[in-house]
């Protein structure tokens, strides 16, 4: 087995890892053929350029949304899907160095987005530049397609897909090693029901969190906190308000986690019980899987339903829950909604549709997860770690035939979207290998 990456690689990929790590590119206001506004334009711009000087044919989409960099030739195509906004750094004095200027340091790259995903964006670029370089000829059409809107409603790519021609094949270097051939169904909804004149609450968590804490500053306070401590739930009461307490996980992972807002609802459930909301997060309670409402949801591949509930809001005129669902691989979406719907009617709640995402499935026995494996053990020499699902959500889903491959080791620390992101130039090095030796077998044999 060859090694493509050389020494001159590495160096070239950390110099152009610097120039989109200058640009901070998290979404603010639109302007003109900027969508996601200046910054995720700068760095579509920036990744275009670096990839017109390795020779590829680049694309910029006229409203902004995309772009994209061909090399190769052949009927079909091979495609990379990437992007480049990334989450805000915060406060900048929380950092050891400047986010947004790459240092290297104890063997390490800083900066916002090394980890997510310029660092492996640019990495999976240099593997086929190496694949280049070494006079190898491509028999598909290779395609690196530059999202811009990852982190937020991924409308970039449901741009590319209307203006567009699928891809046949691909991955998605923006996760972990070995690589993900099943992605859950994503469903984002409301539960809507009646108002309330008795009380006022605004107890709103992020979709994809479970709530680890939730205050309530509305009446009779005495008496939930007595039904509280009845329910054996951790909480505190100050002067006016009570603050309960639960564990926060990703909602991908919701049965791990301590919803404090369900906790919270379960026992404003005992003190106010004509609001139907709290009647229907008791019946609800604490099982996240779902089973209390739609009984075992689960399949063979992906495992069981999570249902995550993170926001519980009520005025005079409605009350309103936010819902995550992580649905199986192999569960019909409609036919669950249909369940729902039926389900959440006995406690007066309508849904609401807001995002969906369908799953993402490649068999493990196709051509692309058995070459990606076989790859990334041979380059490595780890045979134990095995392709894995997940609740989560990568762009792969957004395409055909298309995985989440790398760029992270089973042993690299995660440090995306915190303070301090990094990537380890070796564990960079590693990914570099594998990817031009899965695309060498994938793209040139």
């Amino acid at each position: 087995m060859e090694n493509f990456i050389t020494d001159r690689i590495q160096s070239q990929a950390i110099s152009d890892l610097k120039k989109v790590i200058a640009v901070p590119s998290y979404l603010s206001e639109a302007s003109d053929k900027a969508p996601f506004g200046p910054g995720p334009k700068k760095a579509l711009e920036t990744i275009l350029s670096i990839a017109d000087d390795m020779g590829f044919k680049t694309f910029e989409d006229p409203d902004g949304y995309y772009g994209y960099a061909d090399v190769g030739q052949g009927d079909k195509t091979f495609g990379l899907v990437c992007h480049l906004d990334e989450v805000p750094a915060g406060n900048v004095d929380d950092w050891d160095s400047d986010p947004y200027h790459l240092e290297e340091r104890d063997g390490k790259l800083f900066g916002r987005g090394t980890q997510d995903d310029k660092g492996p964006t640019i990495a999976a670029m240099y593997a086929v530049k190496a694949l280049l370089d070494a006079g190898q000829k491509f028999t598909y059409q290779i395609r690196f397609i530059f999202g811009t809107d990852e982190e937020t409603l991924w409308r970039c790519l449901a741009e590319y897909n209307k203006k567009e021609r699928p891809i046949d094949l691909g991955i998605a270097p923006d996760a972990e090693f070995p690589l993900i051939y099943a992605e859950k169904g994503l469903q984002q909804a409301y539960l809507v029901g009646p108002g309330s004149d008795e009380l006022q609450m605004n107890v709103v968590d992020s979709f994809n969190a479970v709530p680890g804490q939730s205050i309530y500053r509305g009446p009779k306070q005495n008496e939930v906190l007595k039904s509280l401590e009845e329910h054996q739930f951790d909480a505190d009461q100050e002067v006016d308000q009570i603050i309960v307490k639960g564990r926060s996980v990703h909602a991908m992972n919701a049965p791990e986690g301590i919803n404090s807002t369900v906790r919270l609802g379960i026992a404003l459930a005992d003190v106010f019980p004509k609001i139907e909301a709290f009647q229907f997060l008791k019946a609800f309670g604490e099982d996240a899987n779902g089973t209390n409402l739609l009984g075992d949801v689960s399949d063979d591949v992906s495992g069981r339903l999570t249902f995550n509930i993170s926001s519980l809001q009520i005025d005079s005129k409605q009350s309103r829950l936010q819902i995550d669902l992580r649905i199986p691989v192999k569960i019909d979406h409609d036919q669950l909604i249909k369940q729902l719907k039926e389900a959440v009617q006995k406690f007066t709640l309508t849904y609401q549709d807001f995002d969906y995402l369908a799953p993402l499935y490649v068999p493990t026995d196709s051509k692309l997860v058995e070459t990606l494996l076989s790859t990334y053990r041979d380059v490595t020499g780890d045979l134990k770690s095995q392709p894995t699902i997940s609740g989560g959500a990568t762009f792969a889903r957004t395409m055909p035939n298309t995985v989440a491959f790398g760029a992270m080791l089973p042993t690299t620390p995660d440090f995306m979207h915190q303070v301090n992101e990094r990537w380890s130039i070796q564990d960079m090095n590693t990914a570099m290998k594998i990817y031009a030796e899965a695309i060498y077998r994938l793209c040139v044999k």
